[in-house]
């Protein structure tokens, strides 16, 4: 039964491969050496391989991506060639960086490089989203996000918020049958950003919101045919249909006037006087801002879970933390605060940089040379895609020992800042919400440990195309104290 489905999943991948590779032969149709031959550059094209004529090394990368050991691609050919190479995959040459002093200068330098995505991503986000626009726009919006999410008075209402809905959620699970981690921290995760971007709370609204979501989300990875009944064409429907309902909220907001203070993310986009952010840009990236909260941050809290399940030393310590901030806040009468998580329990964020080293949520960053540059050596033509590839880097025995054993208590005395760590991306695009993570994970982490002992089931992580728990991590719960 397994052959028959991997048989059939590779057949599915082909299928899709050649179809985007014939779709955009017309656009990838250029020399492959023009490049270095032109070059004033003084650097040489990394070795490498440029595989197969049209599908290059996409199958193999593929295959790798599927496994348990999806940077055994990497590997192969760091061990061939250095730590950067060159290669072809998904249609378009490629140079692949698994060296991290490279991947920070590419990271940092935004004038010379910028985003690249596959034509659905690029189709279903727009060209306003955060993910696409670049220069000063860029900075503002990103700057506004960051802003925003420093606010005490945001940090305290998502922290109340989460407190809240993390409570509501625990209480309904029963002893008698199976949690599912993956499915209870998506719908956790996504009531909090939804709150924290455009103040909607749990409802009707916000299950219609849901629904036309998972809809758009599941275009992001399909065939970039755009007819009707093709998955493109269903995500872009069900975008439009969440644009139309976040205009209204955003068209109110003018109408009625502003807060002194924002309450939530649109607030603070609207008080811009630059004239630049229009409600379509703002629509737009708030649906953008809206898709970690049904991938990074819920696969953040699953993944603890299932690696503090096979490490009941670190449950323990982590457990013995949470329990005393517990009898703290209790002894005091004070709520928990943002400080609180992210301040008073220093092995449960080892416990989170750990999940976020070994995990790798975030594999790597693509981005496009708008003209030949040389680095450390290397040349990186125009036009060809760059990989900053991070879970090579965080699963380098030269950076880390052990780096395959969830070993939290290595952070205690090593710096998460370094350029060997990058789980959340680099430079002018670092994501801006990378505390507001932590904090949905720590909340999660205290109410879980110090409300229930559980039992989890045999699950495996799936990496490719997204990283997500095969059986959506079910484990069986016991109660064992009040409330957090």
């Amino acid at each position: 039964m397994e052959m028959d489905t991997l048989l059939w999943t590779l057949l599915g991948t082909v299928t899709l491969l050649l179809s985007i590779i014939l779709l955009h032969s017309k656009r990838t149709n250029f020399s492959l050496s023009s490049s270095s031959s032109s070059s004033k550059c003084s650097g040489k094209l990394p070795l490498g391989t440029l595989g197969w004529p049209l599908l290059g090394e996409t199958l193999e990368f593929i295959c790798c991506a599927y496994s348990d050991r999806p940077e055994s691609f990497m590997d192969k050919r760091r061990k061939m060639y250095g730590k950067v190479f060159k290669s072809h995959i998904f249609g378009t040459p490629t140079i692949v960086s698994t060296d991290a002093e490279v991947s920070r200068v590419v990271l940092h330098d935004t004038n010379t490089f910028v985003p690249f995505y596959p034509k659905s991503v690029t189709e279903l986000m727009g060209k306003s989203s955060i993910l696409l626009i670049n220069g000063s726009l860029q900075r503002r919006v990103h700057g506004l996000i960051g802003a925003f999410i420093k606010s005490p008075l945001l940090k305290a209402q998502i922290t109340r918020d989460m407190v809240k809905y993390v409570q509501e959620s625990m209480d309904k699970w029963r002893e008698d049958q199976p949690t599912y981690i993956q499915d209870e921290t998506k719908n956790i995760a996504f009531q909090v950003l939804v709150k924290a971007l455009i103040s909607l709370d749990p409802g009707e609204e916000l299950e219609h919101l849901k629904e036309q979501f998972h809809e758009f989300i599941s275009g992001l990875m399909s065939l970039p045919v755009k007819v009707p009944g093709s998955q493109l064409y269903r995500s872009l429907e069900a975008k439009k249909k969440m644009v139309k309902m976040l205009q209204k909220i955003i068209q109110s907001k003018r109408n009625f006037g502003m807060p002194t203070i924002p309450r939530d993310v649109i607030d603070a986009f609207l008080q811009d006087t630059s004239g630049q952010l229009t409600n379509d840009l703002i629509a737009d990236n708030m649906i953008d801002m809206m898709i970690p909260g049904e991938e990074s941050v819920p696969v953040l809290m699953t993944l603890a879970i299932k690696y503090l399940s096979d490490c009941p030393a670190a449950l323990r310590q982590l457990t013995e933390e949470n329990m005393k901030l517990k009898k703290l806040k209790v002894l005091s009468g004070e709520p928990l605060s943002w400080n609180d998580f992210l301040s008073l329990l220093p092995f449960t964020q080892s416990v989170i940089t750990e999940t976020l080293r070994m995990g790798n949520i975030i594999t790597g960053v693509m981005r496009k040379p708008t003209k030949d540059i040389e680095i450390k050596g290397h040349l990186i033509p125009k036009g060809w895609c760059f990989l900053a590839y991070f879970r090579s880097v965080h699963l380098d025995e030269n950076h880390y020992d052990c780096p395959y054993q969830f070993y939290p208590w290595r952070w205690q005395e090593k710096d998460t800042s370094n350029h060997n760590f990058t789980p959340f991306g680099g430079g002018q695009r670092l994501c801006p919400g990378l505390d507001l993570a932590r904090l949905e994970a720590s909340i999660f982490l205290h109410c879980f440990v110090t409300q229930f002992r559980w039992e989890a089931e045999e699950d495996t992580i799936v990496h490719f195309p997204t990283v997500r728990m095969k059986r959506r991590m079910p484990i069986w719960v016991e109660r064992t104290e009040e409330k957090c």
